[in-house]
């Protein structure tokens, strides 16, 4: 590690060493003879001070971005390094902030201004320099991309290969008959005759094509004048071409006869030679194709192009772009390759399926009681005269066929309709009668969707559809023509539909079918293809499917996928930084995403890893332990050494927990509650890979749904039961997976989903904002004496309406400078210097501080400021109870992570007054968090539950699972081997159940 020869004194005042342009020239000119780096300092009487710099790792000097105290720190080179801390302690900052930011600006500045001109452009992180920087890459936890053509197959290019394959040796059916298709070159066709037995005899014949201009008497003539005697017209017996005289107004067949020959005893290579000629000539009279006949009525049709021998279909020449639903041939034409159209569904026409048509049960008649007579509903009187339909009966009491001509038409039966009304424009009364077929609401509304100019019509009628499975494709994105061609039985659509274990099995199947000559071919290609597959597996990624769509995949996901394509690249001298890896994943699976890490340390890399994660932490070769607080309480290094000796440290809280000195417990008092008050219940459950699950969760309890990564967690809490709850409980009109009953008791009256979905969208939002106090603090500054003296309202104070806010910047703060070639930069305003107001808002004081300085205010400052102010305080008590205490009042919402978010809407939501009738959804809540915030968070989720509410979480933290009153384990494996209860009950009954990987581990801890 470094040996320091001097520090700085006070490094919270030292000044920031403004770097030279080039990196190089900077090391260059910083190194002595004996291998230190010169620290320049600002003070020109003082010596330089040295830092010795092992050349076996990686130093930061002076790094002080965000809220870094200017920390010195050493990162062995081609270790695996850990940083760990409590939330907001600096991790990330040092990590990606700092390190991975130099790394890019040093890359991207070694280019020509040519290049970098087309390059997103890199912020100077503030730090005094980087010692022994490698090339550094990224991989984060940032959704992968939101382009719906996007999928796992194509960010990691194993769809690439699979096209390539398919291209190279797939079999091709006719997409009229079925037939196989397969294309045969004249040299080929010799060999296959030369196999026949000596003395078969065989005809080969060209089938003749007439141009649209020429006549079939003109392509005779023209065959006797190149020499050739005989043909076969329409299938009928061998003529001579002297003799034929065709009906022109009748379609022929013409197949010119080229040579009667017999397969000779020795086929030496001048026989062989002869017909290579016969056929290369035969197939340009045919246009490719040639027909082959032998005895007894054989016959074979053998064509250079891909043409099927049964009905003449033609097809293009398979290359792997058409294998893509986004080239022309590829796609599905029907829905231009996306798997879905956006269609009317009949579930959200349904109002209330209790209410009747008169009361407005179909959305799309509205309250015909209060709308009268117009147009539609005068259809709808003559609908319900026609059927003999009373219109007061309660929609799921009439009759199914009723229903259907409702929204799906009448078909051909003829209906009488005499619509009489007055006109809304005034011009009378209208009257039309007439007797016809009727379309149906549905046909209506798709009709008028697509005539429609008006974007609010179009807005509503989109609320009537959803996205439903293409009827062409049924899903696949691709075209006919491309899902016809198969290997081994299953076209690329199916293989893209196999989880990623599946897929590898069936890869090694087909490698023992292939033929020597497809062998040679493929073998390379199948090579490429296992090898990607087998390092998603290897990171926990088994349960995926090649068609799983970018969007859905959560972020640990998305990391994964792109370590696992890293891996693949084969990489050596890189400096890679990951962020939490091990999210998402189940402690099954923790072993083999080490193994993976370890696996590219050992290529010959420097991998550096924010991880909370103990078992990641014990096999670190080095672990750093950034804190000991949050935000300004953080910054600093606490400690950093090998696990075992940061396990002895007392100062380091991580030390303390890997130690066991401290331990995640529940809330003191908390024992296992036992379900009591009822149950919530959903059957028959069928979303995904879900088996037909039936569901119970206790009421009142707090429940962990467990499992490996693809078990069905998801599908069955977020993508079931959330959305069913909402229609029953808020009526929402939100899609959920398909199921069969919901037992909703009556101790349930809301239902919130607390997700990891950013607060806001802009800048502009704000913790404050979402939390509901700022309009409390804008009201205690318009209630200062000052603001009514001026006439000041509450919303002087908000930096979004003119006013109070400062118009140079619109209430930004700052502005950017394009600096063309370098980053572009984030410039305070000059004339409110950041602070967001005008001066004479900024005037104004409540105890001493403006507007702009709470604002700038974290939790636990703001906190002890409004301590007397009870409404504003109780709020911020609860950001501080979920570990927030760094986060600043006016921050950005663009600014924080997923885990941060879903705290802060928890905060919220416990600032709310209880009820004791809600269910609270959480997914994943550790996600970024360290042992102590897992510990804060526990506290949280128990209080909640000990207002009397319901709490379902979704998750893999083990300390979170053994502290739950009550578990379901959903297994036993991911994907289509999940799907399925493996155990439910106490976590001590779960550790008894040998089948549930969750109870084995639950088993080897002390409970």
């Amino acid at each position: 590690m470094p040996q320091v020869e001097s520090i700085h004194a006070s490094k919270e005042q030292a000044e920031p060493i403004q770097q030279p342009l080039h990196p190089h020239i900077e090391l260059l000119a910083g190194l002595t003879h004996n291998g230190a780096v010169k620290k320049r300092s600002t003070n020109r009487d003082e010596e330089p001070q040295k830092v010795q710099v092992e050349p076996d790792q990686i130093f930061i000097s002076g790094a002080h971005q965000h809220n870094l105290k200017h920390i010195d720190v050493a990162i062995p080179r081609n270790k695996l390094v850990v940083l760990t801390g409590v939330s907001g302690s600096g991790k990330s900052s040092l990590a990606f902030d700092t390190i991975y930011a130099e790394g890019q600006r040093r890359y991207v500045e070694s280019l020509s201004p040519f290049v970098r001109h087309y390059l997103d452009k890199v912020e100077k992180p503030k730090v005094d320099f980087i010692y022994g920087l490698s090339p550094a890459v990224a991989i984060e936890q940032k959704t992968v991309s939101k382009n719906p053509r996007s999928n796992v197959g194509t960010i990691t290019e194993v769809i690439n290969y699979l096209r390539l394959l398919y291209s190279r040796i797939g079999v091709r059916h006719c997409v009229t008959c079925g037939t196989e298709i397969h294309t045969h070159s004249a040299n080929e066709i010799a060999r296959r005759l030369a196999s026949l037995p000596p003395g078969t005899p065989f005809h080969l014949l060209a089938p003749l094509t007439r141009q649209s201009s020429e006549t079939y008497n003109a392509l005779i003539q023209q065959s006797i004048q190149e020499g050739y005697i005989n043909a076969r017209v329409d299938g009928r017996a061998e003529i001579a071409l002297a003799k034929l005289h065709l009906e022109e107004d009748r379609e022929h067949s013409i197949d010119l006869s080229i040579a009667h020959d017999t397969v000779p005893a020795i086929r030496d290579e001048a026989w062989n030679e002869s017909q290579r000629a016969t056929l290369k000539r035969a197939m340009k009279l045919g246009g490719g194709t040639v027909i082959v006949s032998l005895d007894q009525g054989q016959e074979v049709v053998l064509s250079e192009q891909a043409r099927c021998a049964l009905c003449g279909t033609s097809f293009p020449d398979l290359i792997s772009v058409n294998f893509s639903p986004n080239s022309p041939f590829g796609m599905c034409q029907t829905c231009n390759g996306l798997g879905t159209q956006l269609k009317v569904d009949p579930e959200r026409l349904i109002e209330d399926p209790d209410l009747s048509l008169m009361d407005g049960t179909l959305r799309w008649f509205g309250n015909v009681r209060k709308k009268g007579v117009n147009y539609s509903t005068s259809v709808l009187f003559a609908l319900a005269q026609h059927y003999h339909i009373d219109l007061e009966t309660p929609w799921r009491e009439l009759s199914q066929h009723f229903r259907d001509v409702l929204l799906y038409g009448s078909g051909d039966e003829q209906i009488e309709f005499n619509l009489s009304f007055s006109q809304s424009n005034g011009n009378g009364n209208w009257t039309h009668n007439r007797v016809e077929t009727y379309a149906g609401v549905i046909a209506e509304i798709n009709r008028r969707f697509h005539q429609t100019s008006s974007e609010g019509m179009k807005a509503w009628y989109t609320s009537l559809m959803s996205q439903q499975r293409c009827p062409t494709c049924q899903g696949t994105r691709l075209s006919p023509e491309v899902n016809a061609v198969t290997l081994a039985g299953h076209n690329i659509s199916e293989i893209g539909e196999m989880t990623i274990d599946r897929l590898l099995s069936w890869l090694d199947e087909l490698y023992e079918t292939l033929d020597d000559e497809a062998l040679l071919i493929a073998s390379e290609i199948l090579k490429e293809t296992r090898q990607r597959l087998q390092f998603m597996l290897n990171v926990g990624l088994h349960y995926l499917t090649l068609n799983r769509p970018a969007p859905t995949l959560s972020g640990g996901e998305g990391q994964r996928i792109r370590l696992a394509s890293q891996l693949s690249c084969g990489l050596v001298g890189v400096l890679y930084v990951l962020d939490e890896p091990s999210i998402g994943l189940h402690a099954r699976d923790q072993r083999t995403l080490i193994d993976t890490l370890l696996q590219l340390r050992d290529m010959g890399n420097t991998v550096l890893v924010v991880e909370h994660d103990e078992e990641t932490m014990r096999t670190a070769d080095w672990l750093i332990d950034i804190g000991p607080g949050a935000g300004i309480l953080g910054g600093q290094v606490v400690a950093a050494n090998t696990p075992e000796k940061i396990a002895e440290d007392e100062a380091s809280i991580t030390g303390r927990y890997l130690s066991g000195k401290l331990r995640i417990t529940s809330p003191k008092g908390t024992q296992r509650r036992s379900p009591t008050r009822g149950w919530l219940a959903i059957t028959n459950t069928a979303l995904h890979n879900l088996k037909h699950v039936d569901a119970r969760f206790p009421l009142g309890l707090l429940t962990c749904i467990t499992g490996v990564s693809g078990s069905g967690k998801s599908s069955l809490v977020n993508g079931t039961l959330y959305p069913a709850l909402t229609q029953v409980i808020h009526k929402t009109q939100e899609p959920a997976g398909p199921f069969e009953s919901l037992i909703v008791v009556e101790k349930l009256n809301k239902v919130i989903n607390i997700t990891q979905e950013p607060i806001g969208r802009t800048p502009r939002s704000n913790p404050a904002t979402y939390v509901g106090i700022f309009d409390d603090i804008r009201a205690l500054f318009a209630g200062t004496e000052a603001a009514r003296e001026h006439g000041y309202k509450a919303d002087r104070f908000s930096f979004n309406v003119e006013g109070g806010r400062c118009e140079s910047c619109k209430g930004h703060g700052q502005y950017v400078v394009e600096m063309h070639f370098l980053a572009d930069v984030w410039v305070p305003c000059k004339e409110c210097a950041g602070k967001r107001f005008n001066g004479e808002t900024l005037a104004i004081r409540y105890r001493e501080r403006n507007i702009a300085d709470v604002l700038d205010m974290d939790v636990q400052e703001a906190l002890a400021f409004f301590a007397d102010t009870p409404k504003i305080a109780r709020v911020l008590q609860t950001l501080h109870d979920v570990g927030l205490d760094y986060i600043k009042l006016g921050q950005s919402a663009t600014t924080f992570s997923g885990g941060e978010a879903q705290r802060i809407k928890l905060a919220k939501e416990l600032s709310r007054l209880a009820t004791g009738r809600t269910l609270y959804i959480l997914d994943e809540p550790t996600t970024g968090l360290h042992f102590a915030d897992v510990q804060r968070l526990l506290d949280v989720l128990h209080r909640l539950v000990e207002f009397g509410n319901t709490v379902i979480v979704i998750e893999h933290n083990m300390d979170i699972i053994r502290n739950a009153d009550w578990l379901i384990d959903m297994g036993p494996e991911g994907g289509d081997k999940g799907g399925y209860i493996i155990a439910e009950g106490t976590p001590e009954q779960v550790a008894l159940i040998r089948e549930s990987h969750t109870g084995r581990f639950l088993g080897e801890i002390n409970l």
